[in-house]
């Protein structure tokens, strides 16, 4: 495959970034020989790249375009290593510290003079790795804040509970991620204090109330049951 021809795929030319070089080496369409002529030929450019810190719209672009596959826990595992190793230059941290920094703003999300001292760039590179890598309970208090403080309520909950978003729904498309009954029960908590919450401060109206109620349940319900059909097919493959 010639240069041009990996130029034409990637999109990246005639200058190189992050993004850019992600989208080379997770494509489909180059061989792996030229995905080493590629870091070969701009070797100096991507060194110096890779010692530079990564923003926060990097970070969640490249996350965004980095799927995680059904069934391949090692595949998955790797992916897990290099987002958090994206994450931590993102932050500007140790990547030995991430797991512990997640936590730790998980765990402030419900408080808003802590939230209020972290930069609103690093808490979307937070929730972004959480919705991929997080524990159930990180999710929760990503869900419970993201409704809190969203400027648009509805188009918050639908896209978070619809699949190919980067939220709730994805996270548990994984078989890794399962979800208990008590899973479901505390999400379904979440979804409706914030509904109720949203309608006694007149963002959404007692009609929207009622429909949005009735569209989590559903959703939930239709999350779970997913959850449990890909976990029984897992079960069999082994």
């Amino acid at each position: 495959m010639s240069d041009m021809r990996i130029s034409a795929i990637s999109g990246y030319e005639p200058s190189l970034d992050l993004y850019s070089i992600h989208k080379v080496l997770i494509s489909d369409k180059i061989s792996d020989y030229d995905k080493m002529r590629f870091l070969h030929k701009n070797q100096m450019q991507i060194n110096h790249i890779m010692e530079t810190k990564i923003s926060s719209n990097e970070f969640i672009n490249m996350m965004q375009g980095r799927a995680l596959i059904r069934f391949r826990p090692l595949k998955n595992s790797y992916t897990k290593w290099g987002d958090k190793i994206l994450l931590a230059k993102t932050l500007g941290i140790l990547p030995s510290q991430v797991s512990d920094y997640v936590k730790n703003v998980s765990e402030a999300m419900s408080d808003v003079s802590e939230m209020g001292k972290l930069p609103m760039d690093k808490i979307d590179s937070v929730k972004t790795y959480v919705y991929r890598h997080g524990t159930k309970s990180e999710v929760v208090a990503v869900l419970d804040y993201e409704l809190k403080h969203t400027k648009d309520f509805i188009k918050t909950l639908q896209n978070t509970l619809e699949y190919g978003n980067g939220g709730l729904a994805d996270y548990f498309v994984r078989p890794i991620h399962r979800m208990t009954n008590k899973s479901m029960f505390n999400l379904y908590n979440v979804l409706s204090e914030n509904i109720n919450f949203a309608t006694a401060n007149g963002v959404i109206t007692e009609e929207q109330k009622s429909k949005l109620t009735e569209y989590a349940l559903v959703r939930i319900y239709a999350i779970h049951h997913n959850n449990r059909l890909i976990n029984a097919i897992k079960n069999d493959i082994k």
